[in-house]
């Protein structure tokens, strides 16, 4: 691996000027796919498998025409203090303002409350059903403006007039916090390296791969029909790994340099060192990525494979394209006291030893005091995960700034919370003898259950064989009372299918929302276990020992439990909710564990490769356990705090999105980097691995012979190089007889 990546890194920095206009004309087609393409992103969310996705089938092919995933939108209607909607002058104006919506190109229905009895019992508040035949997402601007219009306009009536649903939802804005970000790794580098150059680099070269993989991303949208999410994502995680890819590669460049050797040894080691252990590094974050499918949530499925694309391409561009720049940039990627230094000339050895140096020394003499320090304090921080509530977020959870949120509340105030949120009981009787009598028996069992405020009669298709039963419930969608609720809908079923020969099944937004927060739920120790599993065998490859892996892992485990008792007690408990915009408190989004799992457990295991690699190369060279760690901390410990925090500012960015799950990823994914980088992998790891000796780097003899020896720490490549000035290198093709 590090020969091959040696010669990698020297042949693009020979051929920089062809291997750079590749990369340009790589993102020019790719813009310009990404610009020509007019598909919009996925709003539908497909969970194979669950008793909701059948019945949402079941009513697209029994119901032609119905449009189920079409937008929705529930305009509201509350009459002045002292009067009551059913005045005629009010009465008057919800009519004029329905009658308005109901001309909408996009429309396919706007009910009147009055003729719907959606009206409540006080008689000062009223809705409007308002379907559209498209999805949110392909709605115009027309559309959504008219919509607008018509309830200014009854709000200039008198009313107060708020609109629900879904069809005012819009593709999330992640805001200039994600800019701020990016300037606060700029200044990173800039202090990091000393140079303005060298801190250009990785800055470049992470645009350039996030303008790739998010133009193809773009361009494929409409294809693979992906979610509005999947670029943001893609964006998150494509700029986080590709500046502190290339921020290892020309950190090392630098340090070869400084041992007094030319540019072309210098580009090719630092290629095959330091790449190899990005390219090892981004193996983990892909594998942690792409088993998200063991999910079989589609969506998630393809959010992970784009995600991991991001990571690829980041790994191909810092391989490539960051020794191809560093041959374009010469001696400016060095401080200005080191430019004058002569190519092959060493530079002046530090007078005093560095920060790295002094923190492992400490770190070493008191690891037992260093270790419980760390456990514990992570522990603590991780005691709020035991509340943790999960639910997929809905208008309830959305700020009360906004017009869904302000509909939501008023609803529930008039007719109750759960009509926020009704379900939908399929009854597919084409096995009865009897439907309309099987319509009839389902609505009585489901009328007389617990937490049922109401059971609207039955619809029946043309057909006349499948009925649709709208049932309100007493409590929010949200609420554990709601999915009791569904459990027992869904346990009569038995019964009636006995009795009758009808199918039975339980769908709505509500309950779609339920059968993911389970599938996720049944999801999480499998995909846990895959991925600890995996990442485990690949590194025992790596570092060629058992108990480094393991204690990778299980700092890991603790980092990101911690993380979800920090996401807990900020966005569920309030705590510093003002300092971090979260208006709204309540459940943690379902997909956030598995996310978090996901995405930080590839993150983390970056920087357990960057900098137990350089420890392992220490040891492998002959350094004793103590030394070695030393040299590790000394060569790595900068720039791993220096990609910690670029990686910190970049996901603290996505805090400023207007989306609550970009907004709370970006959060947790920015403490769990915290949390890792400070204090699992630079505490932590020191200090086991200070109490292990020589027994960390311990391998069964059997297993050493069966693993592949993929030379991660260079000491094949220092051999080869001992033997002559360069490994040899594979001659052109034209010159070969």
């Amino acid at each position: 691996m590090a020969t091959l990546l040696y010669r990698l890194g020297r042949f693009a920095f020979r051929r920089r000027g062809l291997v750079a206009l590749l990369w340009v004309v790589v993102l020019a087609v790719a813009g310009g796919a990404a610009a020509a393409s007019t598909s919009t992103a996925s709003s539908s969310i497909s969970i194979p498998g669950t008793e909701a996705q059948k019945a949402f089938e079941l009513l697209e092919e029994r119901f032609p025409g119905s449009s189920p995933d079409g937008a929705t939108a529930q305009v509201v209607f509350q009459a002045p203090d002292g009067e009551k909607i059913t005045d005629p002058e009010n009465r008057a104006a919800v009519g004029e303002v329905v009658a308005e919506i109901s001309e909408g190109s996009q429309v396919q229905q706007a009910v009147d409350p009055f003729q719907a009895r959606a009206v409540s019992p006080d008689g000062t508040i009223a809705y409007s059903q308002v379907s559209y035949e498209t999805n949110a997402f392909e709605l115009t601007d027309d559309s959504r403006e008219a919509l607008k219009a018509a309830a200014e306009d009854g709000r200039q009536a008198g009313l107060t007039v708020e609109i629900g649903g879904d069809a005012l939802a819009t593709i999330p804005e992640t805001g200039s916090a994600e800019v701020i970000g990016v300037i606060i790794a700029a200044v990173v580098l800039l202090v990091t390296f000393g140079a303005l150059v060298a801190a250009g680099l990785p800055l470049i070269t992470a645009l350039i791969g996030v303008g790739i993989s998010v133009s193809v991303i773009t361009a494929l949208t409409g294809v693979l029909d992906l979610d509005n999410t999947t670029p943001i994502l893609a964006t998150m995680i494509g700029l986080a790994v590709g500046i502190d890819y290339a921020l290892f590669i020309v950190s090392r460049y630098r340090a070869e340099l400084a041992e007094g050797r030319k540019p072309l040894d210098a580009v090719g080691r630092a290629v095959g060192t330091a790449g190899s252990a990005v390219v090892f590094a981004g193996l983990t974050v892909v594998i942690a990525l792409v088993c998200l499918a063991v999910v079989d949530i589609p969506i998630l499925t393809k959010m992970g494979l784009a995600a991991a694309g991001a990571v690829v391409l980041a790994v191909l561009v810092a391989l490539t394209l960051i020794p191809a720049l560093l041959g374009l940039a010469g001696k400016r990627v060095l401080p200005r006291k080191q430019r004058s230094l002569g190519d092959g000339e060493a530079a002046a050895p530090k007078d005093k030893p560095g920060a790295g140096i002094r923190w492992a020394r400490l770190v070493l003499r008191r690891p037992v005091a260093v270790l419980l320090a760390g456990v514990v304090g992570l522990g603590l921080i991780a005691l709020p995960a035991s509340d943790l509530e999960l639910a997929l977020p809905d208008n309830g959870s959305q700020p009360t700034s906004t017009t869904q949120r302000r509909a939501y509340d008023l609803i529930a105030q008039g007719f109750g919370p759960g009509t926020n949120g009704p379900l939908v009981v399929t009854v597919d009787a084409r096995g009865s003898d009897d439907p309309q009598a099987a319509a009839e028996r389902t609505a009585g069992a489901v009328r007389e259950l617990e937490g049922v405020a109401a059971v609207t009669p039955a619809t029946f298709n043309e057909a006349g064989d499948t009925a649709m039963i709208n049932v309100i419930p007493t409590s929010a969608p949200s609420s554990t009372a709601t999915e009791d609720l569904v459990h027992d809908i869904r346990s009569e079923a038995g019964d009636i299918a006995a009795a009758t020969g009808a199918e039975v099944l339980v769908t709505g937004q509500t309950a779609m929302a339920i059968d993911v927060s389970q599938k996720l739920d049944d999801a999480l120790a499998p995909y846990l276990a895959l991925v600890v599993g995996l990442a485990f065998l690949l590194l025992m490859v790596v570092f060629r020992s058992i108990l480094v892996p393991l204690k990778a892992a299980l700092g890991f485990l603790l980092s990101v439990i911690a993380a979800l008792g920090a996401v807990v007690a900020v966005f569920q408990w309030g705590w510093l909710a003002d300092v971090f915009g979260v208006e709204q408190t309540g459940p943690v989004m379902s997909l956030m564990p598995i996310f978090l799992i996901g995405l930080v457990f590839g993150l983390a295991m970056d920087y357990e490769v960057f900098l137990v690699t350089r420890m392992r190369e220490a040891h492998v060279h002959g350094e004793s356990p103590h030394e070695s760690v030393v040299t590790g901390f000394e060569h790595g410990a900068r720039v791993v705090t220096a990609a910690a925090l670029i990686m910190i500012s970049v996901f603290a960015g996505f805090i400023g999105s207007s989306e609550s799950m970009i907004k709370m990823i970006g959060f947790g994914l920015a403490i769990a980097v915290l949390f890792d980088a400070f204090v699992v992998r630079m505490a932590i790891v020191p200090a086991v691995l200070a109490l292990l000796g020589k027994s960390a780097w311990w391998l069964p003899r059997w297993l050493d012979k069966a693993l592949p020896n993929v030379d991660v720490e260079g000491e094949k490549l220092q051999r080869e190089l001992a033997d002559s000035d360069t490994p040899a290198e594979p001659e052109p093709a034209a010159n070969r007889s």
